[in-house]
This record gives C-alpha cells, sequence and structure tokens, in this order.
C-alpha cells in the first residue's frame, strides 16, 4: 500500500485516480447504465453504486465518531463476513441513480473525505490509533485512519476503473 508524506499528497493521490476513474463513464449513455455485458462482474451504475457506498460509510464512520457513537463496521445492518449482502445493498441503495447524480455523489463524498483530512492532526490521520472506528474495523491489524481512506478511495478507483474499462469495450 502506498504510503503519503502529507495530506495534500494524499488528496492529490485520491483525486487524480477519482478524475480517471470517473471519465471512464463520460461516454457511457444513461441508456446503457444498467446493462449486463459477460465479462464484466458489474454494470456501470453498480460500479459507481459500490464506490458511492463505501465512500459514504467512511463518512459515516468518522460523523460516527465525532458525535460520541461507536461507529457499527462496515454497517450497522452488515458484519465484515456479510460483504456479499452488502454490496447488493449498495446496488439497490444507489443503482437506481443516474450515471450523473452516481458520479455528482461520489464527487460530493471524495469532497467531503478531503475536509475529513484535513480537520485531523497528522497523528490522527498518519498514525494507528488515530480513530477508535479505525481500531474496532479490524480484530487483528493495527491500520491508521489513511490507510482506510485509501482502500476506499484511490485502491477501488483503480482497480474499478480497469472493470469498467472492460465493459465499455465489450458493450459499447
Amino acid at each position: 500500500m502506498k504510503t503519503y508524506e502529507s495530506k495534500d499528497d494524499l488528496k492529490a493521490e485520491i483525486q487524480k485516480s477519482l478524475d480517471r476513474y470517473l471519465a471512464e463513464f463520460d461516454a457511457i449513455p444513461e441508456s446503457c447504465k444498467d446493462t449486463r455485458v459477460p465479462d464484466a462482474d458489474r454494470t456501470p451504475a453498480e460500479n459507481l453504486a459500490y464506490q458511492v457506498g463505501w465512500t459514504t460509510l467512511l463518512l459515516q464512520w468518522e460523523a460516527d465518531e465525532q458525535h460520541g457513537r461507536a461507529a457499527k463496521t462496515p454497517h450497522e445492518m452488515f458484519k465484515w463476513n456479510q460483504l456479499g449482502d452488502l454490496y447488493a445493498w449498495f446496488t439497490a441503495t444507489y443503482a437506481p441513480l443516474s450515471l450523473a447524480e452516481l458520479k455528482t455523489l461520489l464527487r460530493k463524498n471524495t469532497d467531503e473525505i478531503y475536509v475529513m483530512i484535513d480537520s485531523l492532526s497528522d497523528a490522527e490521520l498518519f498514525e494507528p490509533h488515530g480513530r477508535r472506528w479505525a481500531d474496532d474495523a479490524t480484530k487483528t491489524a493495527v491500520w491508521s485512519v489513511y490507510k482506510f481512506i485509501h482502500v476506499n478511495t484511490v485502491a477501488p478507483f483503480g482497480t474499478f476503473r480497469t472493470k469498467i474499462r472492460k465493459w465499455k469495450k465489450a458493450a459499447l
């Protein structure tokens, strides 16, 4: 996993990967947002719904902590061994939106993640035990908050960019 020297480096990497990811959707007509193709595991709407879902959860974990509540990771209705059900919930919740709405929501979530990053001290962001929700989310690993941010933004934006490119090659 990539390490970052500063908050600005982390935000720049998120922005770069987000811009590249979202650009892949520019040539996809709204009428194709729910089209399935044999070699792609998600439709364009499902692909974006996954990203919106995880970034929303990340923001919810932090909001819970800020309000003195124990965050329920990954989600109040799902445990870590129920990720398939969580992904189905993301699809049911977000995939009915248009591609434009999903892109806007993902950009909004990302902007809020930047605010979150800026609100944290360097120790809270880059060192272990910076947030209770980060400590409680894993049973054995000790992750800093920036790692959770990375695995819910930069990493999937890259992985899912490849997936949507594969979908486009087959569908368009």
